[in-house]
């Protein structure tokens, strides 16, 4: 279907819930989307695309043709968008990396020997599942924390088939475990302590610690101190285990802290875990950025839960959600658990924000490359601009005069964000008589596109855009002069502040595209900005000084260039040739022209 075709196709749809399923043209699923009125949302891909950003211009591109499914609520689209992401992984939408990044611990009571494993899964096989954890890495710490503080085996031994097969191994020796290969234990001992295991493992540490220092203390009365000391050992390394471990079965995580922060080339999608109001741990990702935060940013939180099938009573988010009681509603009908998702504004809430927000500061930070900085930035410029490609060369120019004498201007080039000073360009302007910036950019642009066409050398590449000093005004005499010329380029205004720094661009028909908003490139555009006026001021002040200097010279008798240009070396300036004395202009002059000079500064004087 054409373009046409499918804006009409989408003006037929009803004003209802639903959801929208966008294919290319051998019919895979590229994008899933949730409208509260599908036909006000997928016209919008259909309409002029200046008003979209680059990667959904990309994928309105690749737009073959589209489905829909209706729904009775938003809650119900909201269900079917997460389980047509999730079966579609398509490639327009922001992705997490598959649930692998979240394990769980397993432990499958119908051994008679159970182990603790680690899975990818949690799965409906009979087994006990425990978890989230927050990375693989450490999963299997905890699990050997806790093999260690029971003195299981981790051995590969199969019970109770290799029991008083084999000596005990190093482990046993060293007392890390108990040595479950030997007759002397038994399976009921191995099962008491697997209970024990479960104990912590379901959050009920406080209970299992009480009961350990019960038996400690029985151990003790009874005068059986080796095992007095064996119970103290493994309390202590329980309680230090309730007060650091990251599992969340019987007791959810109580918070967690969702920040989010991008540079020019990453974003970074962070969560805080606090258990007891312990900060605990800190699971992120990183994905390439992108202007839709909020879209973005509710579609992660989204993913990141139903990932991992588990969330904590309390979700600080650093972006608002749009549809965040509605997934509140989801995790409570999915998964029965009853979730709060905020935005603080202000107080403690907003502390714990902000240090989410801190941490994915650093991580997209650390993550992301000079040169990445350089190529996001032009990215986003050139979504910004909505230009054809991205702006490798940039020019800028300014005009700069004083009460319309030495009119001058200055061409600066940026290539790949950064001062290209071998192609800067002055120009004195001519045949112009008073202050006229617009006939003055006019004449400047007219001149460099002529060398351009002509195939001068230092004029014979082409800028990706031109940035111009002033408003709309300004970009459209450009435009309308270039077209003449038959040079068709994107033309961009920089309009300035109270503060005089770029606040935004406008194109020729006057539409502004505000800057300030995006930190890198309103800091690039500032630098252009602030280089083409100084490149333009100084050439004009070089010009005016030499003017005043030399004319103030001129009509004296026997006072050529050479002797001016001596005059100036010897004396340094106009003020102190001046204010010599005859014998003093004798020291570079004959006598006749330095008493011809000091006559010209002093006549009429008494």
């Amino acid at each position: 279907m054409t373009k046409t075709e499918l804006r009409q196709a989408a003006l037929t749809l009803p004003y209802e819930p639903g959801v929208y399923i966008m294919k290319d043209a051998s019919g895979k699923v590229i994008y899933v989307g949730k409208a509260k009125r599908l036909k006000n949302r997928v016209s919008q891909y259909f309409q002029d695309s200046a008003s979209h950003n680059e990667k959904t211009r990309r994928m309105v591109s690749q737009i073959h043709s589209f489905d829909t499914i209706a729904a009775a609520t938003e809650f119900e689209a909201l269900v079917l968008e997460c389980s047509l992401i999730k079966r579609h992984m398509p490639k327009y939408n922001i992705l997490l990396k598959d649930g692998k990044g979240y394990p769980f611990l397993r432990l499958d009571l119908r051994d008679p020997y159970p182990r603790l494993t680690l899975s990818s899964h949690s799965k409906d096989d009979g087994a006990r599942y425990f978890g989230p954890f927050g990375s693989r890495g450490r999963t299997n710490l905890a699990i050997a924390a806790m093999q260690e503080t029971f003195r299981l085996p981790d051995c590969n031994r199969k019970f109770p088939r290799d029991v008083g097969k084999e000596r005990p191994c190093l482990n046993y020796q060293m007392k890390k475990c108990d040595g479950w290969c030997r007759p002397a234990l038994t399976q009921r001992e191995y099962r008491a302590r697997i209970e024990q295991l479960l104990l912590l493992l379901e959050g009920k540490h406080r209970t299992l610690s009480d009961a350990l220092r019960k038996q400690m203390e029985d151990a003790a009365e009874h005068l059986e101190f080796e095992t007095a000391a064996l119970l103290r050992d493994r309390l202590h390394a329980i309680e230090a285990l309730g007060q650091r471990q990251l599992v969340t079965a019987g007791k959810r995580i109580d918070t967690d802290v969702i920040g989010w922060y991008q540079t020019e080339a990453k974003l970074c999608f962070a969560v805080l875990h606090f258990i007891g109001g312990n900060l605990v741990d800190k699971d992120f990702e990183l994905l390439p950025a992108t202007q839709d935060d909020r879209e973005v940013f509710s579609s992660l939180v989204k993913q990141y839960y139903l990932a991992r099938k588990s969330a904590p009573r309390r979700v600080l988010l650093s972006l608002p959600m749009d549809d965040a009681q509605l997934f509140e509603q989801l995790l409570a009908e999915q998964m029965q658990i009853r979730t709060s998702l905020r935005t603080p504004q202000r107080g403690e809430g907003r502390q714990l924000v902000e240090l989410a927000d801190k941490n994915a500061r650093e991580e997209a930070q650390r993550a992301t490359t000079a040169s990445e900085r350089i190529s996001g930035t032009l990215l986003l410029l050139q979504s910004m601009l909505s230009l054809p490609q991205i702006p490798r060369r940039l020019e800028a120019y300014d005009i700069s005069n004083t009460a319309g004498t030495d009119i001058v201007a200055s061409m600066t080039v940026f290539a790949d964000g950064k001062p290209k000073r071998s192609d800067y360009k002055r120009f004195k302007l001519e045949n112009m008589e008073e202050q006229d910036d617009y006939a003055a950019m006019r004449q400047v642009l007219c001149r460099r596109f002529c060398h351009y066409l002509d195939g001068d050398k230092g004029f014979d590449e082409a800028p990706d855009a031109l940035l111009i000093d002033g408003g709309a005004v300004h970009a459209q005499t450009v435009r309308a002069a270039l077209l003449q010329m038959g040079v068709d380029l994107p033309i961009f205004g920089m309009v300035k502040d109270g503060r005089h720094r770029t606040r935004a661009l406008v194109t020729p028909d006057g539409e502004e595209i505000g800057i300030q908003g995006n930190t890198a490139v309103f800091s690039l555009i500032g630098r252009i900005q602030e280089e083409t006026h100084r490149f333009a001021i100084t050439y004009h002040r070089s010009l005016r000084s030499r003017r005043v200097r030399s004319s103030a010279l001129d009509g004296i008798a026997g006072i050529g260039d050479k002797r001016k240009t001596k005059l100036l070396k010897h004396f340094q300036s106009v003020s102190a040739i001046r204010g010599a004395s005859v014998e003093e202009l004798q020291e570079c002059l004959p006598r006749s022209a330095a008493q011809a000079v000091y006559d010209y500064f002093h006549q009429g004087a008494e």
